[in-house]
């Protein structure tokens, strides 16, 4: 048993976390790693930079490509003045152009950048012999790996950060040993310098990830609370739908059951029919039971007073006006009666609006128009900016998704903004059909039953 299980797993734990080890190196420093990967330009939207001059403000996009340009500058000219002494003055500019290679490199392949910086260390270790006793060299090859290497880190992840910092330990011992240097040199100041520099570049680089997904999640999450929003809106509007559907089921099938009686003698061709319609009214009531039942929650109970409707508009004010809102109606047109699904749905928009009112503009004084047109009904809620010392409540503009939900399903339209005073507006028109859009040789209750249909979908 004991040869079977080294034989599926041959490596030892140790070998396995040096086989990791190892891939983790070759993933962040080896593979692809002179890949181009051009430095992004800053953004310019943020609270230091939006209080600059406008016409500034667009060039400091560039402002990292500046810093790096500065640097292997400032590297060119310490190592052209710092080396003078050991080697001829024409090699001086060509041993700062070496030191600063590396740096530009690190704009469009940073990780090459590194390995560049090694190499260009022992160039400059060869070349300025005895110029210092502190790896890599001169001033100018020191001042060019320490950047180099932070540049790298600050655009690979954490962990390449730790390998650079190993490599550069045991660059800075073997590549003197190498070269045949006999005397030690000092790999200290390097090690501990570029170790504080990728310390602080491995904390801005955690926190940047970490806010990058915070925000990401803060997306999805808002994402995910108007998806939500939106189907609770349709549930509640499904669960209204079922109550004023079924309720006018239920008659259609009580009339038709009790039609026949009302006939002294009736032809045997009538009771069938009356029994059809009876017997389709149930099934239909049955269907939309078992289809809309599926919405209901098991905890949920069924209204037992009747759903408002417009005529409950004043009942509502009177609320409102208790909770300290200053409301006027006007109600223009023949008043005449809707279907429920209309009603239920205008009643509940206006309830929203002036429910924002409250929340939103407290203080303010609010109107509602009802318009009573030839093809439907007009709502407008307006309420004035907001008053006195409390403050507004902020919302997630729930209600104003709510109502458009209400307003799609009937077909109608709906505008909601702010006015010019200061204030917010809702205005709604939605469509209804009358008894005069009724096709010919049409019954006037089946017009009725259509124009109920989207009307009781918007209303639920």
């Amino acid at each position: 048993m004991s040869e079977t299980t080294s034989r599926a797993n041959p490596r030892t734990p140790e070998i396995r976390m040096a086989s990791g080890l190892f891939r983790s190196l070759r993933q962040d420093l080896i593979t692809d790693a002179f890949a181009y990967r051009p430095l992004a330009l800053m953004r310019t939207d943020g609270p230091v930079v939006r209080r600059l001059p406008g016409r500034i403000r667009p060039h400091l996009a560039y402002f990292p490509h500046a810093v790096v340009g500065s640097v292997a500058f400032f590297v060119v000219m310490l190592t052209a003045t710092t080396s003078g002494e050991y080697v001829v003055p024409s090699s001086s500019l060509i041993m700062g152009l070496i030191a600063a290679t590396p740096v530009l490199m690190t704009l469009m392949r940073p990780v090459g950048a590194f390995w560049a910086a090694l190499v260009a260390a022992g160039v400059l270790m060869v070349v300025g012999s005895g110029m210092n006793d502190v790896w890599p060299g001169s001033p100018g090859a020191f001042v060019s790996y320490l950047a180099t290497a932070t540049f790298a880190a600050m655009r690979t992840r954490p962990r390449a950060a730790v390998w650079m910092w190993l490599i550069t330990l045991g660059a800075g011992i073997a590549i003197p040993v190498g070269l045949g240097r006999g005397e030690p040199v000092e790999i200290v100041p390097m090690a501990f310098l570029l170790a504080v520099a990728l310390l602080v570049v491995t904390v801005r680089n955690i926190r940047r990830a970490a806010e990058q997904e915070v925000t990401a999640q803060q997306e999805v999450t808002a994402v995910e609370r108007d998806r939500r929003t939106l189907l609770e809106e349709r549930t509640t509007i499904a669960r209204e739908l079922h109550d004023v559907v079924a309720h006018h089921m239920s008659v259609v099938a009580i009339q038709a059951e009790a039609a026949p009686y009302r006939v002294k003698n009736p032809p045997p061709e009538l009771e069938a029919a009356f029994a059809t319609i009876r017997e389709n009214a149930v099934a239909a009531l049955t269907e939309l039971r078992r289809v809309l039942g599926v919405v209901r929650s098991a905890d949920y109970e069924a209204p037992d007073a009747p759903q408002p409707t417009l005529a409950s508009l004043d009942g509502l004010l009177a609320n409102v006006r208790e909770a300290g809102l200053s409301v006027e109606k006007s109600v223009t047109g023949a008043v005449r009666e809707l279907p429920p699904g209309v009603e239920l749905s205008a009643y509940r928009i206006i309830q929203e609006a002036l429910s924002n009112s409250l929340r939103h503009a407290p203080g303010a004084a609010a109107s509602v128009e009802v318009s009573y047109v030839l093809g439907g009904l007009g709502i407008r809620v307006v309420n004035a900016a907001a008053t006195g010392d409390v403050r507004p409540s902020p919302g997630a503009g729930h209600g104003i998704t709510g109502m458009r939900e209400r307003v799609a399903m009937l077909e109608g339209e709906m505008t909601a903004g702010e006015t010019a005073a200061g204030g917010y507006e809702v205005a709604v028109f939605i469509p209804v059909r009358g008894r005069q859009d009724t096709a010919p040789g049409q019954p006037q209750g089946s017009g009725q039953a259509q124009a109920q249909g989207p009307g009781s979908g918007q209303a639920s």
